[in-house]
C-alpha cells in the first residue's frame, strides 16, 4: 500500500493551484482559424486549476487619417475593464524583460504562490496604452523582433504551457 505524505508547503499550493486563472487580454478579434486552432491547442492542455482565458477586445478603426493616440487610448480602456479583480498584471511589450522558458517558469511559481490570478495583456499595432503600461506590476518581452500580433497569442499559450510543464514535472518540456 502506498503512503501519501504532504506538507503544509504542497498542500498550500494545490489550494493555490486551484483558484488561479491567466487571463491572455489582447486587442484584435476575429482570428483567422490557424490561430484560432493554435491557440486552442495549448490552451486546452492547461488544468482547469491553472486555466488559460483568452478575452479579446476590438482594435479601433484605424485608417488613414486616424488619430493613433486616441484609438490607443480607448483601447487601453477597454483592456483595463476586461481585467478581473485584484489580479497581478503582467504587459507583453518590446520593452519588458525576455526570459527564458526556465525563468518563465520561475515566474509562474511565483504567480502560483501569491494566489491571484494573472492578466497578460497584449497591445494593438502601436503597443499598449500608457494608462496599462502604468499599473502593470511587470512587463515580458518575447523578444527583440516584432511578431504578427495574431502569432503572439499562441506563442504565450505554448510558453505558458511549457512553464506549467516544467513546474509539474510533465515530459512535455523534454
Amino acid at each position: 500500500m502506498a503512503h501519501c505524505v504532504f506538507t503544509l508547503s504542497s498542500i498550500r499550493h494545490k489550494i493555490l493551484l486551484a483558484i488561479m486563472q491567466i487571463h491572455l487580454i489582447t486587442i484584435g478579434q476575429k482570428m483567422p482559424a490557424w490561430v484560432k486552432q493554435g491557440y486552442d491547442e495549448y490552451a486546452k492542455r492547461m488544468p482547469k486549476e491553472c486555466e488559460l482565458i483568452l478575452k479579446e477586445i476590438p482594435a479601433g478603426k484605424r485608417g488613414k487619417n486616424s488619430d493613433v493616440k486616441r484609438i490607443t487610448k480607448e483601447e487601453g480602456e477597454k483592456m483595463l475593464a476586461a481585467l478581473p479583480k485584484n489580479c497581478h498584471v503582467v504587459t507583453l511589450d518590446v520593452p519588458g524583460q525576455t526570459w527564458s522558458t526556465e525563468r518563465l517558469a520561475e515566474t509562474m511559481q511565483e504567480w502560483l504562490d501569491s494566489g491571484q490570478n494573472i492578466a497578460l495583456l497584449v497591445g494593438g499595432p502601436e503597443g499598449l496604452a500608457d494608462s496599462v503600461k502604468q499599473i502593470a506590476r511587470q512587463s515580458w518581452s518575447l523578444s527583440k523582433l516584432t511578431y504578427p500580433h495574431p502569432l503572439v497569442r499562441i506563442i504565450v499559450a505554448e510558453q505558458i504551457y511549457r512553464a506549467w510543464s516544467i513546474i509539474n514535472h510533465h515530459p512535455y518540456h523534454r
